[in-house]
């Protein structure tokens, strides 16, 4: 039935002009081939003739919709008969004069590649795919108009990256078939560096490092490492988006994952000194690269650049941390701990002790971030005694800076904090006991990540010394600094256990005002959530006096 049904549809499509009858055809042809009980022989002789003649036509891909429906069907198409069957009947499609046919066809391409990969593909077939991809990424229009702007508002993303998509997928997929034409696309591609229009050099770069991992499996290390030095000779590149790819490229190229660090050409000690005023630039796109490959050189081959070159990137860095884009601001964060691995972390531990007391928020907060990571990186000695020392500094935009730092350190650090939980305890009961709330809600933060990390580590004497100083706070009113003193009382019951906090609850459960008990209620209520049968050998023992009445006999209150 499902047979009938499919053959059927396509004559409709041919014999109805109507716009919604193809797509609701499309979307029917593309559930019956889903379909188990279809036989993709049956589906190769009677239904891909008939479907590529009617579906296939350069009046589908003008409309979104329609297109969007043709590239899913005819991929569902090649998951029931196989790859060649689809490709050889459309990749001439590649040459088309069309180009948003040219982008129908390349999309699909890259979807079937992506699902099955290219084993079916034979020598042939393989060739007429190269070919095509080639014509179709130099043709397209939007490299032809001179002037990067008017393309990005022409294009949309999807449509921008069509080709550069399906080039790298298809290149990806042959792997070491795809050595012989290696040598022609990277011809192509350095042509392009050189194009007037700033659209084709962007895509030049971006294609660039899509590629990296077949050039390496080819044994292309030759001409990877001769892109590295022209795309080295295109960093003065003065539009910000195609200097972005440029670094992008650098940064995942095979020059810097593959081939390693000694081998890079230029040299690493020529390429970092280039890149420090790059970071100046306040493009997005070029920040971020910039700072993932600054990061990729501090982690993998940091000795190849003098001590004095990475602080001055430190300094430049401290300027990224006020970037509006997270991303750029996490990049960063890593890159500090990348460089303190490098050469050691007291000379940036320094510098970021010293941005504390800038006014931002944002950098501060990110400072803290950026101080946590180099205590991680550099384990926690190296940065505690310092972080205690700069607390001692008279002025809360450091002390909570310092709390912030502790707070983020004891989180990505764990169990680690074991060993430093009774040296930072003054630290932290002076932080609760200060008056400046942010202080006690800080200091509250510190200790829940604090406690959590110590958990069932024998430092239950510690953590009960704190406790006593973050109970007096949950009479807090501020909903930041209740969140901060609620969760810290959380993180001791997993450390410390429910009985423990039962025995402070209990004290208020059933206090004359309502606003104590309200507080206490809500305590106890976390308390039976976190555990529940561990309350029950915990609760006071409970005596009958003969008239249904219970009396509390510890705490001597009538129920």
């Amino acid at each position: 039935m499902a047979l009938q049904q499919s053959k059927r549809c396509v004559y409709l499509f041919t014999a109805s002009p109507d716009e919604e009858m193809k797509k609701i055809v499309l979307k029917v042809v593309k559930q019956c081939v889903g379909t188990d009980g279809v036989d993709a022989a049956y589906v190769k002789e009677e239904i891909l003739p008939e479907y590529f003649r009617a579906f296939w036509v350069r009046r589908m891909a003008l409309d979104r919709r329609n297109h969007k429906q043709v590239v899913e069907t005819t991929v569902e198409i090649a998951n029931k008969v196989g790859v060649s069957e689809v490709l050889s009947r459309i990749v001439e499609g590649l040459k088309d004069d069309n180009e948003p046919y040219r982008r129908m066809v390349m999309e699909t391409i890259e979807q079937v590649i992506q699902n099955l990969g290219a084993a079916d593909v034979d020598t042939r077939l393989e060739e007429q795919l190269i070919d095509g991809i080639l014509f179709a990424f130099q043709e397209q229009e939007e490299l032809l108009i001179d002037g990067i702007l008017f393309a990005f508002q022409e294009r949309t993303e999807s449509e921008t990256y069509t080709m550069l998509n399906g080039f790298g997928t298809v290149v990806n997929a042959l792997g070491l078939r795809a050595k012989s034409y290696l040598p022609q696309i990277s011809g192509t591609v350095k042509w392009r560096l050189n194009n007037k229009s700033a659209k084709g050099r962007m895509q030049a770069s971006e294609l660039i490092g899509r590629i990296p991992v077949v050039k390496k499996t080819c044994g292309e290390e030759v001409l990877m490492s001769h892109l590295g030095v022209v795309l080295y000779e295109y960093l003065g590149e003065e539009y910000p988006e195609v200097l972005g790819s440029n670094l992008g490229a650098l940064q995942g190229y095979a020059i810097v994952n593959v081939i390693g660090m000694s081998k890079m050409k230029p040299p690493i000690s020529e390429l970092l000194p280039r890149l420090t005023p790059i970071l100046k630039n306040r493009h997005e796109k070029v920040q971020e690269n910039c700072i993932d490959l600054v990061g990729r050189i501090a982690d993998r081959g940091p000795e190849h650049v003098s001590a004095r070159e990475w602080m001055r990137i430190c300094f430049e860095l401290l300027e990224m941390l006020k970037a509006h884009k997270k991303a750029i601001r996490r990049a960063a964060v890593n890159t500090f701990g990348y460089i303190a691995k490098a050469i050691g972390p007291q000379d940036v531990l320094h510098t970021l002790l010293n941005n504390l007391k800038v006014q931002e928020r944002q950098n501060r907060v990110c400072t803290t971030v950026a101080i946590a990571i180099v205590a991680e990186t550099c384990a926690p000695f190296t940065v505690v005694p310092a972080l205690m020392n700069e607390f001692r500094v008279p002025e809360l935009n450091v002390q909570n800076g310092v709390l912030k730092a502790l707070s983020f350190m004891f989180e990505y650090i764990g169990e680690m904090a074991k060993d430093y939980i009774y040296a930072v305890a003054p630290l932290l009961e002076d932080a609760l006991m200060d008056r400046d709330l942010v202080h006690r809600q800080t200091a509250c933060t510190t200790v829940k990540h604090l406690s959590l990390g110590v958990a069932m580590l024998g430092c239950e004497d510690a953590l009960v010394h704190l406790l006593n100083f973050v109970w007096p706070n949950i009479f807090e009113t501020s909903p930041h600094v209740i969140n901060a003193v609620f969760e810290a009382i959380e993180g001791m019951s997993v450390a410390l256990g429910v009985t423990r906090i039962l025995q402070y609850v209990l004290q208020g459960l059933f206090h004359p005002a309502r606003r104590v008990r309200e507080v206490y209620w809500k305590l106890y209520n976390s308390l039976y959530i976190l555990g529940a049968d561990a309350l029950t050998p915990a609760y006071p023992r409970l005596t009958d006096d003969g008239n249904n009445a219970y009396r509390r006999t510890h705490l001597e209150l009538f129920v």
